[in-house]
């Protein structure tokens, strides 16, 4: 089983990595050896017997580390199932789409697990290996994940728009709900419901939510029947959400948490994904920390080198450049004219309000030695030679700039939940898929 670190570098919720271990329910061949099948036909593809002892064996292995009451076999099979029915069906409508990860580009990830892990990617396989984990495997399972998440955001991620009215109303609410910042820790369960469901489906559905609440309100355990019944991407976790500000929940889960306290358990509640079923572990408050930053507000001319203009020739156009500046010249007028930086040749050179640090070093390291409307003597970097000349320095409160920032991640987050899971569902409604368990 893969150490806990390497599953956490991987942001992945379940690896789906293979471990090895034969199964023992699978169909005997004549000579005694075990023999692979068939559990669901996913359009043009399957899931083999294989697969899914796999993940079997590592959910209950996690479970049972976890002290955690598991429900009947049979239902914690079928979830296990059901899941990888959805990568499945996620993989297929990847491949059509055309979306593929290169090898340079799995590397990539597998280097950066490999320096979080403090070793070297050529070390990474034997570091698996010594978890019980095949590196071939590994790969090919990380290659699906990432092009799933590839999937995810052309359909799901990019299309989400946040208007400049939503993002001033969002701010609003979190000026006047202090608890909007709050942090819960949460667990969930939810009854999805398909798009193409008719109004009696709807109904049962809903009394089915009801019933599991009843039996929540009765004592059961909320880890059990999340295992049991749910149908968001976190049932095989026990509904384990972690901790979300409250901001960050798509709306109907944050119109329940707000007045909630831990322990509380929300009745369904229904959105376009379905029924959802909220438990409150814990809540804890964040302050904003106000943020102060250095800035610098300066001008440029840049020269690029080519095979015409050597460095010798591009310092002495500066010179020249500079001391017609000096002698009355428009700064900007020159920069507009004769600038190879397009952006900001088109007003005059300048560069705008930036933050210490910002630029490449060479040219950092220039406006330090700057008074205020002083030009530079010519100065080469990877772009070029410049002048430049430092137009203001500021001590910046850019705290309502973060809040911002942060107010537009969390609307895209919490939309990002529920679309989510609509977009699986519809996703499993237009596919075949024929059950052999």
């Amino acid at each position: 089983m893969p150490t806990k670190k390497l599953i956490a570098l991987t942001g992945i919720a379940s690896l789906l990595l293979a471990t090895g271990i034969q199964a023992q329910n699978r169909q005997l061949s004549d000579q005694g050896q075990l023999l692979d099948r068939i559990v669901a036909v996913v359009n043009e593809g399957v899931v083999l017997q294989s697969e899914l002892d796999s993940q079997m064996t590592l959910l209950l292995a996690r479970l049972q580390q976890q002290g955690t009451r598991l429900p009947p076999i049979n239902i914690i099979q079928q979830q296990v199932l059901d899941r990888l029915v959805i990568r499945k069906i996620q993989a297929q409508f990847a491949a059509m789409s055309g979306i593929a990860v290169s090898d340079q580009m799995l590397n990539s990830y597998l280097e950066s697990i490999a320096q979080r892990n403090d070793v070297s990617f050529a070390e990474l396989p034997e570091e698996l290996a010594e978890s019980g984990v095949n590196y071939r495997q590994y790969r090919e399972e990380l290659r699906q994940e990432i092009t799933i998440d590839l999937l995810r955001q052309r359909d799901v991620l990019r299309r989400i728009r946040v208007s400049p009215k939503e993002l001033e109303q969002h701010l609003e609410t979190q000026r006047i709900a202090a608890s909007a910042s709050n942090e819960f820790l949460l667990s969930h369960i939810l009854i999805s419901v398909s798009p193409s469901s008719t109004p009696e489906e709807v109904e049962q559905l809903e009394k089915k939510a009801d019933d599991i609440y009843r039996r929540l309100q009765a004592g059961e355990d909320f880890c059990e029947l999340a295992l049991a019944y749910s149908d968001g991407q976190q049932a095989l976790e026990c509904g384990d959400l972690g901790w979300l500000k409250g901001a960050q929940l798509p709306g109907v889960l944050n119109e329940i948490v707000i007045d909630m306290v831990p322990g509380d358990i929300s009745k369904p509640a229904r959105n376009p994904s379905g029924f959802h079923i909220v438990r409150v572990i814990e809540i804890r408050g964040t302050d904003f920390e106000l943020s102060v930053i250095f800035q610098h507000r300066s001008r440029h001319i840049l020269i690029s080198t080519d095979a015409i203009v050597d460095d010798q020739t591009a310092r002495k156009k500066l010179l020249d450049i500079k001391e017609r500046i000096e002698n009355g010249e428009d700064f900007a007028t020159i920069a507009t004219a004769v600038s190879a930086d397009p952006v900001s040749a088109r007003d005059g050179g300048n560069l705008d309000w930036q933050k210490v640090g910002s630029f490449v070093p060479e040219f950092e390291a220039m406006l330090v030695t700057l008074e205020i409307d002083e030009i530079s003597e010519p100065f080469k970097s990877d772009f070029g030679w410049h002048i430049v000349e430092l137009l203001e320095r500021r001590e910046y409160d850019n705290t309502e700039d973060l809040m911002r920032q942060l107010a537009f991640q969390e609307i895209r987050a919490a939309r990002a939940t529920e679309e989510t899971e609509v977009w699986i569902q519809r996703l499993r409604d237009e596919a075949f898929v024929e059950y052999r368990l």
